[in-house]
């Protein structure tokens, strides 16, 4: 049996319908998040699975929320978040990010999730490379993720994604951040019309 097809879309109102049955089917991502924890609204005790399914899909309409959806026929099964810093300003481990700090990247890479029964399918692999697809789409740049070491916390928890991942997709690490996090980045060439 061969390696399995996956299809990749943006995250928009026509696509909305399948992440949202990804992150239904999955307590809300993390009890309710909904890929909201890296916006400037965050998420927390001021927040419910509610307002943050309303801030995403509003987002979504206004054209502030970025990801690749991997799809196997109609059935979403991860995605990977990116953005302009200003869509994402909330980043883990952001004393240290800043400490180090030279200049912003063009795009941030945020949250990776794969949904349950999907994980070590290659599914993260083709939403990251998706995303830098559709990084170029919109003018390329620096891209710059924050990955950790698969080895190092559960696949449920790796919202980053696998450094490996990065590694194998060009992505260079640029200084670590954490007990197991780094910065790592690529440039991403814009794709001509």
């Amino acid at each position: 049996m061969g390696a399995p097809t996956y299809q990749v879309r943006p995250l928009d109102e026509s696509t909305w319908p399948g992440f949202a049955a990804l992150v239904e089917r999955n307590n809300g991502i993390f009890g309710g998040c909904w890929c909201m924890g890296m916006h400037p609204e965050g998420v927390g005790n001021h927040t419910t699975a509610e307002v943050n399914r309303e801030r995403k899909l509003e987002r979504v309409r206004a054209g502030t929320a970025h990801a690749a959806l991997v799809f196997r026929g109609d059935d979403c099964l991860g995605w990977c978040q990116f953005g302009r810093p200003q869509e994402l300003p909330r980043i883990k481990n952001r004393a240290a990010y800043e400490k180090g700090q030279t200049a912003l990247p063009d795009w941030r890479i945020g949250c990776c999730f794969v949904g349950k029964g999907n994980r070590r399918q290659g599914v993260a692999a083709a939403a990251l490379t998706g995303a830098l697809e559709l990084i170029a789409s919109l003018g390329g740049g620096t891209a710059e993720g924050y990955p950790e070491a698969a080895d190092s916390v559960p696949a449920g928890f790796l919202y980053h994604g696998a450094l490996s991942t990065y590694e194998q997709l060009g992505f260079t690490r640029t200084r670590k951040i954490g007990k197991h996090r780094w910065v790592v980045t690529t440039q991403v060439d814009p794709i001509s019309s």
